[in-house]
C-alpha cells in the first residue's frame, strides 16, 4: 500500500554502502533534513560503517552489516544504493520487493539483463526508482539540451564524449592477493560475483577496473557523458557498436582497458567515447566532457558550464557557467516520493543510458562490431557477445527470472 505523506512527514531513508559515495548522499539529504531523515546505514566493511557514524555524529542512525535485515523494517521509506556496481540490481530488486523506493547510484547495473530486471521490478511493485545521473538536474545542462534541440547548431552529425588522464607508468599497481582487512566480510562483498581471492585492487574504489564488478571507465564515468548525449539527441537505442583499445599504457593488474575508443551508430548520427589513462593531453582543450558537432556550430558541456562555438560565424558564440546538480537531484527524488513529480532520471531512463556503454564494453571484449535489437534486448547473430548480456549469479544472490524481459 502506498504511503501518503503529510506536509510535516519526513521521508525515512537508509543508506546501503557507507564509503565515499554513500557519505556524499548523506550530505545531500542532510541539507534537506526538514523533508527527510537518515535512520539506518549498512556496510559489509565495519571500518566504513564506523567512520560513517562518526562523520554524521548521529548515534541514532542504526547500523547494519546485512542489508536484508534493514529492508525488513517497515518504518523505512527509501534506500540509497551506493555499493559497487555488481550489487546495484540485486539490492534494487530486493528493495522494491520490500516496498521501498530506491535511489541507485550509476551505472544502473553491472550487465544488461540486470537493468531489465530493475525496470520490471520497479513497475511490478510500483516503486519510485531513480538512477544517480545527477547532471540532468543541473540548469546549465538543461540549457545545453535546449540549444541542441532548438536547431541553432544545425544538424548534429557527431557527439563525442571523453575522459583523459595520465596514470603512467604503474596505475593502480600490482598488489598481491592476501587476507581481507579486519572487519570486511569479503564473501558478502563479492555477493553475486564469482568467488575470488581478496586483492586490495578488487575492493575499495578500484573495483571499477575489474569485469566481475564493473565496466571500467566507459561505464563508470562515460555513462554520465553518454547520458547527456542521449538526452539531447532524444535517442537511446543504437543499432551497432564497436570498440577497440586495450591495456596499452599501464603496468597494473586492472582488467578493463586503459585506452579505448567506442563508437555507436544511430539512425543519422554517431556517438563516440574516448578514454585514455596514458596521456592527459586534452581533447578540444578539456580533460573530459560532451561535445555536439553541428553544421552551424558546436556545443561543449561539462559540470563547469557550457560553450557554443560558431562554425563559419553562422551563430553567435555563447558561454554559461555551471550549476548545482547533486542537491536538486536529491530534492527531486524526495518530491517524486512525496508529490509524484517526475524523476529527473527514472529507472527506465537510467537503464537505457547504461545499456549504451555496456554495449561498447561487450564490443570491446569480443573484438568486433555488434548489432543491437533493443525491442528484443538481443545482440544479433553473435553467441559470444550475447553471453555477456547477463552473468551467472553466485548463490544465493540471483535475480528472479520473471523480471528479465525486454523493456523496449
Amino acid at each position: 500500500m502506498k504511503r501518503k505523506y503529510g506536509a510535516n512527514d519526513q521521508i525515512r531513508i537508509a543508506i546501503i554502502g557507507c564509503g565515499g559515495i554513500g557519505r556524499h548522499h548523506y550530505r545531500q539529504f542532510e541539507r534537506l533534513r526538514g523533508q527527510c531523515q537518515i535512520v539506518a546505514a549498512c556496510d559489509v566493511y565495519q571500518k566504513h560503517l564506523d567512520e560513517f557514524r562518526t562523520m554524521t555524529g548521529r548515534p541514532e542512525i542504526e547500523p547494519y552489516t546485512d542489508y536484508r535485515r534493514m529492508l525488513e523494517r517497515t518504518d523505512i521509506d527509501a534506500v540509497v544504493v551506493a555499493t559497487p556496481d555488481h550489487w546495484h540490481a540485486k539490492m534494487t530488486v530486493d528493495a522494491c520487493e520490500a516496498g521501498k523506493h530506491v535511489l541507485c547510484e550509476k551505472p544502473a547495473m553491472h550487465n544488461i539483463a540486470e537493468g531489465l530486471a530493475m525496470v520490471h521490478a520497479a513497475r511490478e511493485h510500483k516503486r519510485i526508482v531513480a538512477i544517480g545521473l545527477q547532471q540532468r538536474s543541473g540548469e546549465h545542462f538543461k540549457e545545453a539540451i535546449e540549444i541542441v534541440r532548438s536547431g541553432r547548431l544545425g544538424k548534429i552529425t557527431t557527439v563525442h564524449c571523453w575522459n583523459v588522464g595520465n596514470e603512467t607508468p604503474n596505475g593502480i599497481g600490482n598488489p598481491p592477493d592476501g587476507d581481507p582487512p579486519a572487519g570486511l566480510d569479503w564473501d558478502f562483498w563479492l555477493g553475486p560475483a564469482p568467488k575470488r581471492p581478496y586483492n586490495p585492487n578488487r575492493c575499495i574504489y578500484h573495483f571499477r577496473w575489474f569485469w566481475d564488478y564493473a565496466g571500467g571507465k566507459v561505464a563508470d564515468w562515460g555513462v554520465h557523458l553518454i547520458d547527456i548525449a542521449l538526452w539531447a539527441m532524444g535517442e537511446h537505442n543504437p543499432t551497432e557498436a564497436c570498440a577497440y583499445g586495450g591495456k596499452l599504457a599501464l603496468n597494473d593488474n586492472r582488467e578493463t582497458p586503459d585506452t579505448v575508443d567506442c563508437i555507436w551508430k544511430f539512425k543519422d548520427w554517431t556517438l563516440l567515447y574516448t578514454h585514455r589513462a596514458g596521456s592527459d593531453y586534452p581533447l578540444y582543450g578539456r580533460g573530459y566532457g560532451t561535445m555536439f558537432f553541428g553544421t552551424n556550430g558546436s556545443l561543449y558541456v561539462d559540470r563547469g558550464g557550457l560553450e557554443v562555438h560558431p562554425d563559419k560565424e553562422r551563430i553567435p558564440a555563447y558561454k554559461r557557467g555551471g550549476s548545482a546538480q547533486s542537491e536538486p537531484f536529491a530534492e527531486n527524488f524526495l518530491a517524486a516520493i512525496r508529490e509524484g513529480v517526475p524523476l529527473a532520471v527514472d529507472v527506465l531512463t537510467g537503464v537505457r543510458s547504461t545499456i549504451v556503454p555496456l554495449l561498447g564494453n561487450i564490443a570491446y571484449r569480443v573484438g568486433r562490431s555488434i548489432c543491437w535489437d533493443a525491442q528484443r534486448a538481443q545482440i544479433l547473430g553473435d553467441r559470444e557477445a550475447s553471453a555477456l548480456l547477463a552473468r551467472n549469479w553466485r548463490a544465493p544472490w540471483g535475480i528472479p527470472k520473471r523480471y528479465i524481459k525486454p523493456i523496449g
